[in-house]
C-alpha cells in the first residue's frame, strides 16, 4: 500500500492544530482510518516530522536456505503436484508446515513454476 501524500498529512495536522475538531471527525472528513490519524499525530509530537516512515529492515523469509533447497528438490521431483501436496511433502521432509500462500511466495522467490500435466482436448468432428 502506498503511503499517504505529504499534502494530505499536512492537512490532517493543520485540522487537528485548529483544535475545533476531534481525531475521529478528522478521520471521517479526510476518509482515512482513525488509527492513521492517531499514529500521524503521535509521530508529529514525538519526531516533529509527518513524512512517511521508510522501511529499513525486510521481513525474513519463512524458510531457511537449506529448507529452500529441499523445496526446490521436491518441486523438481513432483512438478505436477498441487500447492497442498507440496506443503505436505515439505512437512514430511523438514517438519515445517507452511501455508499455501507462503509456499506460493517461496516458489516465486526461487523462480519456480509448477507445470501441470494436462491432456489437450481433441477436436470434435
Amino acid at each position: 500500500m502506498k503511503a499517504y501524500s505529504l499534502d494530505l498529512r499536512q492537512k490532517i495536522i493543520d485540522a487537528y492544530l485548529e483544535g475545533k475538531i476531534s481525531q475521529r471527525q478528522i478521520a471521517k472528513r479526510f476518509q482515512v482510518a482513525l488509527s492513521f490519524v492517531e499514529k500521524l499525530l503521535k509521530q508529529y509530537r514525538e519526531i516533529g516530522s509527518i513524512a512517511p516512515k521508510v522501511r529499513i529492515k525486510q521481513t525474513p523469509t519463512k524458510l531457511s536456505q537449506e529448507q529452500l533447497k529441499v523445496l526446490s528438490s521436491i518441486v523438481s521431483d513432483n512438478n505436477d503436484a498441487t500447492l497442498d501436496e507440496l506443503r505436505i511433502l515439505l512437512e514430511q521432509k523438514t517438519g515445517l508446515l507452511i501455508g499455501r500462500s507462503t509456499l506460493g511466495r517461496m516458489l516465486r522467490l526461487l523462480d519456480l513454476k509448477l507445470k501441470k500435466n494436462i491432456v489437450p482436448h481433441r477436436k470434435r468432428d
